[in-house]
C-alpha cells in the first residue's frame, strides 16, 4: 500500500535524502578501493632553512643552536640617541581659518599632520614654514605647540 497523505513535496525531500545517502556510500567505497588511509603522520609539514613549507623532514645535521637570552620579546628600551626628536619642521599645506583646522605636511616624514587652533602658539596661514610637536591624536598624527619658523 502508499503512503498516506504524501505530497509531492515530500516524495522529492524523501528522493534528494536517498540521492545524498548513496553519494556518500560511494564516496566511502571509492575511498576504501584505494587502500591509503589518511592520518596524522599525512599532515605532518616541516618548514626548512628559507621558511618555506615542506614534507621532507630537516636534516638533523644542520640544526643550529641559538641562545635564548639573546630573543627580545618587548620593545626594545630607547637610550639617549634612540630618542626621537620631539619638535618637527613643516609645511601648512592646509588651514580654514573659519573651522580653526588645517594640516601640516612634516619635512622629515611627508606624512599629513592635524593641526587644531588650540594648539597654535601663533597664527598661521597657508604654505608657512611651522615648527610643531607631534603626538597621537584621535584620529591619527596631531600636532602641538605650533609656531611660525623665523
Amino acid at each position: 500500500m502508499g503512503r498516506s497523505q504524501e505530497s509531492f513535496h515530500k516524495k522529492e525531500v524523501r528522493k534528494k535524502k536517498e540521492k545524498r545517502r548513496k553519494e556518500k556510500e560511494q564516496k566511502r567505497l571509492v575511498r576504501k578501493e584505494k587502500g591509503k588511509a589518511s592520518g596524522p603522520d599525512d599532515m605532518i609539514a616541516y618548514v626548512d632553512e628559507e621558511g618555506m613549507i615542506t614534507s621532507i623532514p630537516p636534516d638533523p645535521s644542520q640544526k643550529k643552536t641559538i641562545r635564548s637570552d639573546g630573543i627580545e620579546i618587548s620593545i626594545p628600551k630607547r637610550g639617549k640617541d634612540g630618542d626621537p626628536d620631539l619638535v618637527r619642521q613643516g609645511k601648512v599645506t592646509f588651514y580654514n581659518e573659519s573651522k580653526g583646522i588645517g594640516f601640516i605636511k612634516d619635512s622629515e616624514t611627508q606624512e599629513n599632520v592635524f593641526v587644531h587652533v588650540n594648539n597654535l602658539l601663533e597664527d598661521i596661514k597657508e604654505n608657512s614654514i611651522v615648527s610643531f610637536e607631534r603626538v597621537k591624536g584621535r584620529k591619527g598624527p596631531a600636532a602641538l605647540n605650533v609656531k611660525l619658523v623665523k
